[in-house]
C-alpha cells in the first residue's frame, strides 16, 4: 500500500494507529454530504460551534489547499493546516476513524491524538439522540 501524507504525519508523531481499507464506490459524487448524513451532523450546532455559516468547498479548492482529492481528505498531513472541529462525543471512544488520505482508506486512532495533532476544537456538533 502506498503511503499518504496522513500516514506519514501519524508515523512521524509516533502515535498508535491502524489502517482499514474499504471498497470505494466509484459512482459516488458527494463524499462530504454523504458523510455528514451518516454522522447526523446538526447544521445549526455546526454553525454555532464555528460562529458563522459554513458550507462544503468545491472539489478543486479542496485539492489545491489540502493536497487531497475530494473524498480522500484527511485532517492529517494537509498542505495547509486547516481548522479541525470534532464532535465532543468522539472523546467518549477509545478510537475513531478518519480519512487516511485517499478514497478507500481509513485511519483508526485515539481521538485525543487527533485533537493534539490537529489543534482541533471540540464541541457538540452531532444531532442529539
Amino acid at each position: 500500500m502506498a503511503s499518504t501524507p496522513a500516514l506519514t504525519a501519524a508515523e512521524r508523531a509516533g502515535i498508535r494507529f491502524s489502517l482499514h481499507e474499504y471498497e470505494h464506490d466509484q459512482e459516488a459524487t458527494s463524499y462530504g454530504d454523504e458523510a455528514a448524513k451518516k454522522l447526523d451532523v446538526d447544521p445549526a450546532r455546526l454553525f454555532k460551534a464555528l460562529g458563522k455559516r459554513a458550507q462544503l468547498p468545491d472539489k478543486g479548492h479542496v485539492q489545491k489547499v489540502t493536497g487531497y482529492v475530494s473524498g480522500g481528505t484527511s485532517p492529517l498531513g494537509q498542505r495547509k493546516r486547516l481548522p479541525t472541529h470534532i464532535d465532543a462525543s468522539a472523546l467518549e471512544h477509545e478510537t475513531i476513524l478518519v480519512n487516511g488520505g485517499r478514497r478507500g482508506l481509513q485511519l483508526e486512532l485515539d481521538p485525543r491524538d487527533l485533537v493534539r495533532l490537529t489543534g482541533a476544537r471540540v464541541h457538540p456538533i452531532a444531532s442529539s439522540a
